[in-house]
């Protein structure tokens, strides 16, 4: 801004920032400063405001527009990072299991965390289109009711995904649909970079009684080119705890109960 210039109001101000983004991606609170010629304090106000709305999202020493997922890691890739904010987030699903339910676990390693926990119920149902998933249920808890939806593998993921895995879910009456991905945010909601997966997941959230979102803060403000839910289509919503406050009240706003999952 030139010492001449007016200052602006907060709204003009917050609208110029985004456009930056939108050109630049990312930008440090430091530069944002220098941009507007304004105190760090009233960089992290517009900042959370932005963010309370699902327009940016926080990075260390800065913020960055919404990124786009182009493609899925693989089920061995993602074994390898974030295991105790898994660990925590699947305890949290768990939680929520009661002795009975017939309950769909989506693909993915974070729901896959979750069978130790499902163990102890009984007459539990447990429905996945997850090979790791159905093999671990298997082995660890036999007594429990376990189907696979079949259809057509993906081996990187160790799934099935496409309108036979979708058929099998549409005949079915869940009590409980868990769901994963690799992409969500306030304003698309839950994305994919994977059309052969909305059909799936979109069949397991219309055959349930309750539809929770279980998905990682990292994964926070990202999308993928297929939709599949509006985070209003959930129930609740369980992420881990380093989703930031303005964030969280975000998701809040929008509808679902939110559980933060911090590790043990």
């Amino acid at each position: 801004m030139t010492e001449d210039a007016p200052p602006l109001i907060p709204d003009q101000r917050r609208e110029k920032l985004l456009k930056h983004l939108r050109r630049d991606g990312v930008l440090s609170v430091q530069q944002i400063t220098q941009l507007f010629g304004v105190s760090h304090m009233t960089v992290r106000r517009d900042i959370a405001e932005l963010e309370r709305q699902g327009l940016v999202f926080t990075v260390p020493g800065g913020v960055r527009i919404a990124s786009q997922v182009r493609s899925e890691p693989s089920h061995q890739a993602k074994t390898q990072v974030e295991q105790p904010q898994k660990e925590a987030m699947a305890s949290r699903a768990a939680s929520l299991v009661e002795d009975g339910m017939t309950l769909y676990l989506d693909a993915g390693t974070t729901l896959l965390a979750a069978v130790p926990h499902l163990v102890h119920h009984e007459r539990l149902t447990v429905v996945s289109n997850d090979f790791s998933t159905v093999d671990r249920l298997m082995t660890e808890a036999p007594h429990l009711e376990i189907i696979h939806v079949g259809g057509q593998v993906e081996a990187a993921n160790r799934s099935t995904v496409g309108r036979l895995a979708a058929a099998t879910l549409r005949h079915l009456a869940l009590d409980m649909a868990f769901i994963s991905t690799s992409s969500w945010d306030l304003l698309r909601g839950v994305t994919t970079p994977s059309d052969a997966k909305v059909e799936v997941k979109r069949a397991a959230l219309d055959s349930s009684r309750s539809a929770v979102l279980v998905a990682g803060s990292s994964k926070f403000g990202t999308f993928g080119k297929y939709r599949v839910a509006p985070l209003a289509d959930f129930d609740a919503i369980i992420t881990d705890s380093a989703l930031t406050e303005a964030a969280a009240e975000g998701v809040r706003d929008s509808g679902p109960e939110l559980h933060l999952a911090g590790p043990a």
